[in-house]
C-alpha cells in the first residue's frame, strides 16, 4: 500500500473540473463519504478548477458541496480478482476484474489467467476495466503484450515537437487466440484506455460497455515552493489506428443498455 487519502482524481478535459474517479474502500476519503463522481472544488481553500493534480500535505481540508477534513493513512490497492462462469450457451468464461494498473498488475493477470484455467481451458476471457482510472502507464503497455502478436503496435507517445516514441508487442508468451472481451465504462481511463484501445485497434478484443473517459495526455507533476504542484503536459497518446482519445474516449464495439460498475461482470 501507499500513504494517501485513497482517491483517484482526474481532470475532466471537457469541463476542467477535478473529478473523483474512485475512492478506495477502507481509505480516509471513502470513510468520510466521498464517492466516485464527486467534483473536488477546493483543497485547503485553494480552487481545484483546471488543476490536474496537486501535492497534498498530510492533513487536508477538501471542499465538495460539503467540507471534509482528511488525514493521510496507509491505503491498500485492490488486486486483480478472478472467477469463472458458464454462459447461457454452455461455454466456460474466465473473468478478471482489474481495478487499477500498478507494477504488480502484469503478474496478477498472468496468475489470474492460470487460475481460471485450473479446471480446464476456458472458451473466452472477459477483463473488467469498469471504474479502472489507470495508474501506472507502463503496466497498460505490458498487459497489452500478454494478448498481442509480435510487432503489433500498442501505443505511441507524440511530444510537443512531433517526435514519436512507439511501444510494440514482442509476442513472448502471449495468448493470441483465446477470445477476449473488455468491459468498460465512463470511468475507464488512462492506462486502462491504452490497453483497451491497443486490443480494439488490433482487433484482438471486443470492447463492451459505454464510452470511456478520454484521458490521453502524459503529464509530470512539478513541485512548487509552497508545497503545491503543477501538472505539465509533455506528450499525447496515439492509438495504433492513429486515434487521439483525449476528451473523446473509446467507443465500445457493443453498448448494452445497462453496464454500470455496480453490475456483475458475470
Amino acid at each position: 500500500g501507499s500513504a494517501g487519502i485513497g482517491v483517484s482524481l482526474l481532470e475532466n478535459p471537457r469541463t476542467n473540473n477535478v473529478v473523483v474517479m474512485a475512492a478506495t474502500k477502507g481509505g480516509p476519503a471513502a470513510a468520510a463519504g466521498i464517492q466516485a463522481g464527486d467534483v473536488i472544488q477546493e483543497v485547503d481553500g485553494e480552487s481545484m478548477k483546471g488543476a490536474q493534480q496537486k501535492l497534498l500535505p498530510p492533513n487536508v481540508e477538501v471542499n465538495l458541496e460539503a467540507k471534509f477534513k482528511l488525514l493521510y493513512s496507509k491505503v491498500k490497492v485492490n488486486p486483480v480478482e478472478s472467477a469463472t462462469f458458464a454462459s447461457s450457451s454452455g461455454k466456460k468464461v474466465g473473468v478478471l476484474k482489474v481495478p487499477s494498473f500498478s507494477q504488480e498488475t502484469v503478474a496478477q493477470i498472468v496468475e489470474g489467467l492460470r487460475s481460471v484455467s485450473n479446471d480446464g481451458m476456458v472458451d473466452a476471457v472477459a477483463i473488467d476495466l469498469r471504474g479502472n482510472v489507470g495508474g501506472y502507464m507502463p503496466a497498460g503497455v505490458e498487459v497489452a503484450k500478454l494478448f498481442l502478436p509480435p510487432r503489433a503496435h500498442i501505443i505511441a507517445e507524440v511530444n510537443k515537437v512531433g517526435a514519436i516514441k512507439g511501444y510494440d508487442a514482442d509476442g513472448i508468451g502471449a495468448e493470441t487466440t483465446l477470445p477476449v472481451y473488455l468491459l468498460v465504462d465512463g470511468r475507464t481511463a488512462s492506462a486502462a484506455e491504452i490497453f483497451a484501445a491497443a486490443l480494439q485497434d488490433n482487433r484482438r478484443a471486443v470492447v463492451v460497455g459505454s464510452k470511456t473517459f478520454g484521458k490521453g495526455r502524459i503529464q509530470n507533476v512539478q513541485a512548487l515552493e509552497n508545497g503545491s504542484g503543477v501538472a505539465v503536459t509533455r506528450a499525447r497518446y496515439v492509438t495504433p489506428n492513429g486515434r487521439d482519445l483525449h476528451g473523446v474516449g473509446i467507443k465500445p464495439d457493443k453498448e448494452p443498455s445497462k453496464c454500470d460498475v455496480e453490475d456483475s461482470a458475470l
